[in-house]
């Protein structure tokens, strides 16, 4: 692991302990006690109050082996998600309040990975998120199966790159053509790797960032496979990886932005979890000021759609929206590797 990243990965885990700390002998309950904690930080209270509901339903609605309910209960890529939710809030993942759900999650993850492949469940959408969140984990869960199962999740990754004529990526690892979500949700999941020390040659970055260029029209808008047919969500999509490449001063970024920019009352009608998980990212990255004024939109928009029982409703599962619901508005915690600018 770099040491930038430890260091940064160290102040965070400091923070954290500190908070626990703290908050113990405030309030004996350590989930409350890190709540009226972190309410007087800069986090809006009613993100707090929303963030911890949500925890709370995903512990309580997981079962013993890491899975909750629903279409999307038992995707890797979606327990990814809930563990990350967990280590977004800045909890103890080793021996706070949400340590049991951290280990199933990071359990269940490890038991979908191919012993000998590295790849994680039956998609690669799937293998992208468990990856960005085996990254994640990295260096703040206290696991040694992390780094090797994350070694190997990299080495198909690129192994499946490398076998696809448009240097993207598609749902299986043999694909030759290829998309902006599933390329996107790779590229995103290289850079978390690197960031955590995992060796990632630059190469792959180029070919995926120059997939993701095929797929953009001359006004900054995205498409599925091509240029044509631009969406909102995949726009926030290629706009993040072009900020995760440092490459905000490119003219495209900009184009980019611009088009977001018009487009900060959008809600995805098909995917508006995905969608917010992925416009949160690309804003925070792009512009802070732009973010603030989405963000201030989003939190009325989840406040007023969360149920009593602090999830998030949708057709898939409720453990994928109500993860998604929570990445979304993690941005205000900056406590994921990944969120940082």
């Amino acid at each position: 692991m770099n040491n930038k990243h430890t260091r940064t990965l160290s102040m965070k885990k400091a923070f954290c302990f500190l908070l626990i700390a703290l908050g113990m002998a405030i309030m004996p309950q350590s989930g409350m006690a890190q709540s009226s904690l972190r309410t007087s930080s800069p986090v809006p209270p009613q993100v707090e109050l929303m963030y911890v509901k949500g925890l709370r339903y995903l512990q309580n609605a997981q079962k013993t082996d890491g899975t909750y309910e629903g279409t999307y209960g038992q995707e890797p890529g979606i327990i990814g998600f809930c563990l990350m939710s967990v280590l977004a809030h800045g909890d103890d993942p080793n021996a706070g309040p949400y340590a049991t759900m951290v280990r199933r999650c990071l359990n269940y993850i490890l038991s979908k990975q191919n012993s000998g492949s590295g790849y994680i469940g039956d998609t690669m959408y799937n293998h992208g998120f468990a990856t960005l969140a085996l990254a994640e984990a990295y260096g703040m869960v206290r696991d040694d199966r992390i780094g090797p199962a994350l070694q190997k999740a990299v080495a198909l990754t690129l192994t499946a790159q490398k076998k696809n004529k448009t240097g993207g990526w598609r749902y299986a690892p043999d694909s030759t053509d290829a998309d902006s979500t599933v390329t996107g949700c790779q590229i995103v999941s290289l850079y978390a790797a690197r960031n955590a020390g995992i060796p990632v040659p630059d190469e792959a970055f180029e070919r995926g960032l120059k997939y993701m260029a095929s797929c953009r029209d001359n006004k900054g808008g995205y498409g599925y496979t091509g240029p044509s047919g631009p969406r909102v969500t995949l726009t926030a999509i290629g706009s993040l990886t072009l900020s995760l490449a440092r490459q905000k001063s490119d003219p495209s970024f900009k184009a980019s932005l611009s088009f977001l920019k018009k487009n900060l009352n959008y809600r995805d009608s098909s995917y508006p979890f995905y969608f917010e998980y992925y416009m949160s990212q690309a804003l925070f990255h792009a512009d802070l000021d732009i973010w603030k004024e989405w963000n201030y939109k989003n939190m009325r928009y989840l406040g007023a759609s969360q149920a009593p029982n602090g999830s998030w409703l949708s057709d898939y599962s409720p453990a994928y929206s109500t993860s998604a619901a929570l990445l979304s508005l993690a941005l205000n915690y900056r406590f994921l590797p990944i969120y940082e600018k």
